[in-house]
């Protein structure tokens, strides 16, 4: 990589060093700056967009479960001529999604996914079969906890 581009490569330790050894008078007349001097010890690097990573999902889940009441919640979302069932608050009782999504999917002969930090999508309205379903398979979640928000609109 050329020497110009030593201050953005993320390496400017090594670029340096590199540098000093194996051509010191192309170092002269560059300005290669110190991350310490800039920020610190932490290098800057650029977030992207995405899913992020499973540190901040489970940290946004502990700071779910730490705030006030905790609470299941099922609502039907229509998706073009048929609904899906949207699940949210499982991960506050410390449920594993994956386990409880592929149990949906086996039990209702449907396909489910987990689709966000803390929601789990089922697809068909299987609503009212769920609200039996939860307390029985996971006894911590009583039938006071879900609450049917009903059908969301369009």
């Amino acid at each position: 990589m050329p020497l110009e581009y030593c201050d953005y490569s993320g390496q400017t330790d090594l670029c340096r060093a590199w540098a000093t050894q194996n051509a010191p008078e192309l170092l002269e007349g560059l300005n290669i700056a110190d991350d310490v001097a800039e920020g610190g010890d932490e290098k800057k690097k650029q977030k992207r967009g995405g899913k992020g990573s499973k540190g901040a999902a489970a940290a946004s889940a502990g700071a779910k479960k730490k705030s006030g009441v905790q609470k299941v919640t099922l609502q039907r979302e229509p998706r073009g001529k048929k609904s899906v069932t949207v699940i949210k608050g499982l991960a506050t009782f410390e449920i594993d999604l994956k386990v409880a999504s592929k149990l949906f999917a086996q039990k209702f002969a449907c396909g489910s996914s987990v689709t966000g930090a803390d929601e789990i999508v089922i697809q068909g309205d299987v609503k009212d079969d769920l609200l039996d379903l939860i307390p029985e398979k996971w006894s911590q979640v009583t039938d006071e906890l879900i609450d049917d928000l009903g059908d969301k609109k369009r």
